[in-house]
């Protein structure tokens, strides 16, 4: 690296580690962001004694829950949101924020459609003379749609994941939200539930988030069950995914606290650099945040912008923006955006930006993330409510294996076969062969008795 290295000038709103140099011990931290709190016993144990309230108990326990943990007492008859909810929460929207409500579902719902349009559709071919493949794509049963609330509310959640069931054809999906913090009778965000409105999603449910992963999942007298349980959490709602998938409920893989990465070198601008660093790392305490660069003089320039647009923020912000930058996460300095690529490649964000002189050039270099912002132009915050792509991705190094909410998580795959006489004739060879290595008798003889 051409620039001298200089701690005291570095220094600032984020932590900055050379790379080269960094121990492994750094390294593994920066890399882990929260999955030894997520798969830890302790958390698990917790969690575990409330699903299993939940799947012995059913409605008496989803109240235990929100009495417990959201200091919040309804009776079992209050779980669902009713009409005149849902009638009060359009007169509590402003117009301005539905305007910007339909105009967020219309770019997922046209992003979506797109999808259904290249990877909804059936399809089959000749593999060989008389012997046709392909697959039936359906939509899944039934869909439980988890909209977090707490720090905040999350309209745009259930619209990034509420849309793409619709689009795909969900005939049951569900909505579990938790009550706004504080509540005095445990209403729900009027926002989110315009959003349901424009959806047409009227299951929506009152409850503590893990208790209401673990009631769509077994179902209650008041819930009803899904098949399959979707959206992003604290680690707490996000260990109640994955304990679920025992019972049978599938998840998506792993939609834990938000994280981002910015690859950027010299003709990033610091200000737009620093406003983007802080559009994630304002989310929670828990969220992370990385800058990869190969610039020393940006790393200055970035550290000072933060310092004021930091200052601005409420002070919960602060809070959260200073952990995701300065404990989580923080600044890495590289010597070549090469470097910078392993780097976001190991790491595998959910959101990455691209700030260098050739974003496509860098994007050819790029693997693993949840989504790709190409230039400064193309904010996280454009992604989290308005260009359409999914904005519910996977987090904590599972962009590696995984992708983000789509229509394509709400469909399921019938492989679908059709061999004529001829066919299994010109196969049956082969198939006898292997069945007689593996031990199969019968295997080979539902295809002699054919042959005959």
């Amino acid at each position: 690296m051409s620039e001298r290295f200089d701690s005291e000038r570095l220094r600032g709103v984020m932590r900055v580690i050379t790379w080269a140099d960094a121990p492994p011990t750094v390294r593994a931290q920066i890399m882990g962001r929260g999955l030894g709190t997520i798969f830890g016993s302790e958390l698990r144990d917790a969690i575990g004694v409330i699903i299993d309230d939940v799947r012995r108990n059913g409605d008496d326990a989803v109240c235990r829950a929100l009495r417990d943990f959201d200091r919040i007492v309804i009776a079992p008859d209050r779980l669902r949101v009713n009409e005149a909810e849902f009638a009060a929460a359009q007169r509590l929207v402003s117009d301005d924020l539905r305007r910007a409500i339909r105009d967020m579902i219309e770019h997922i719902r046209r992003f979506n459609n797109e999808v259904m349009a290249r990877k909804g559709k059936d399809w089959s071919f000749e593999s060989e003379p008389g012997l046709f493949v392909g697959e039936k794509v359906t939509p899944i049963a039934s869909a439980g749609l988890f909209c977090p609330s707490g720090k905040a509310s999350y309209p745009s959640v259930l619209a990034q994941i509420g849309t793409p069931a619709v689009v795909a054809g969900v005939k049951a999906p569900v909505v579990i939200t938790p009550p706004i913090p504080g509540s005095s009778n445990g209403e729900v965000d009027a926002a989110t539930l315009v959003v349901a409105h424009e959806l047409g999603l009227y299951d929506v449910f009152r409850v503590n988030g893990p208790a209401g992963v673990a009631a769509v999942a077994f179902g209650t007298e008041t819930i009803p069950r899904v098949v399959k349980v979707v959206g992003p959490g604290s680690p707490a709602v996000t260990c109640a995914q994955i304990e679920v998938q025992r019972y049978g409920c599938a998840t998506m893989m792993l939609l834990g606290p938000t994280e981002s990465l910015v690859i950027a070198d010299e003709t990033a601008d610091p200000v737009r650099l620093a406003a983007d660093l802080l559009n994630e790392a304002e989310h929670g305490t828990d969220s992370t945040c990385v800058l990869v660069t190969t610039s020393h003089a940006l790393v200055v320039a970035t550290q000072q912008e933060l310092a004021t647009q930091i200052a601005a923020l409420p002070a919960a912000r602060r809070t959260a923006a200073a952990s995701a930058l300065g404990t989580n996460g923080g600044c890495i300095l590289v010597d070549s955006i090469d470097e910078a690529a392993g780097v976001a490649n190991e790491f595998a964000p959910e959101h990455l930006q691209i700030a260098t002189a050739d974003p496509d050039a860098t994007l050819t270099l790029l693997h693993n993330a949840g989504e790709v912002l190409l230039g400064q132009h193309t904010t996280f915050s454009a992604a989290n409510f308005m260009i359409g792509c999914p904005a519910s991705l996977p987090t904590s190094g599972f962009a590696a294996v995984a992708s983000g909410i789509t229509a394509e998580a709400f469909l399921k795959r019938t492989a679908v076969a059709k061999a004529d006489e001829a066919a299994m004739r010109r196969m049956a060879a082969s198939i006898i062969s292997l069945a007689d290595h593996e031990g199969f008798p019968a295997h080979a003889n539902a295809v002699k008795v054919r042959l005959d």
